[in-house]
């Protein structure tokens, strides 16, 4: 991660906690809409948490598009992301998308043996709130099991940098701003606002 050479937008993302956020969002909004809920569409996904994250369409001139640089972390006895299409980490990694905000870069990084995945996902987080080459950073992490990190980890990061935190719930903290996940995995997921209005 260290040598790594970063685009000036990264998404960094815990990729077991958003498969299970996503798998959660699924069962109770197919008990809600009594519908079938499709599997997130991971390009879609990733879009809405750019947008989240405050990039805004490209021209269409690509090679005066923005890369945005997405890092999957898993765990060892994870293969793929089970409610996401597409979800299995070798398809995706190295792979690449464009859409109207730029082009995407994929990377899957497994957690080694000498190493837990959170971890590895907090000192990559360190990591990447202090190149300098980054300007732009966001983050999906397990913050049910990982607040007090994470808010560590962001706490020294440079001010300058625009760093979005997609979570579930909002949480106490400064110097970044808070975006809820679950949006972006609705929209991904195919759960449109008006049909849970009618439920309502």
């Amino acid at each position: 991660m260290n040598n790594t050479e970063w685009k000036e937008t990264v998404v960094l993302v815990d990729a077991e906690y958003v498969d299970r956020v996503a798998f959660d969002l699924t069962v109770n909004f197919e008990r809600m809409l009594g519908r079938r809920i499709q599997q997130a569409d991971t390009a879609r996904w990733l879009e809405c948490v750019a947008l989240d994250g405050g990039l805004r369409p490209q021209p269409t001139d690509v090679s005066l598009q923005t890369a945005i640089q997405v890092v999957l972390i898993y765990g060892r006895e994870q293969q793929k992301m089970a409610n996401f299409q597409p979800g299995d980490f070798d398809a995706l990694d190295g792979k690449a998308f464009g859409s109207g905000l730029g082009e995407f870069l994929l990377s899957c990084v497994k957690v080694e043996e000498m190493v837990s995945k959170e971890n590895l996902y907090m000192d990559s987080l360190r990591v990447l709130a202090n190149a300098k080459e980054v300007k732009r950073l966001l983050v999906v992490a397990d913050m049910e099991q990982a607040a007090g990190r994470v808010k560590d980890a962001l706490r020294d990061a440079d001010p300058e940098k625009h760093i979005t935190l997609l979570t579930m719930d909002p949480t106490a903290a400064g110097g970044f701003r808070q975006e809820l996940l679950g949006y972006s995995l609705m929209a991904a997921l195919g759960i449109r606002g008006e049909e849970i209005n009618s439920k309502l």
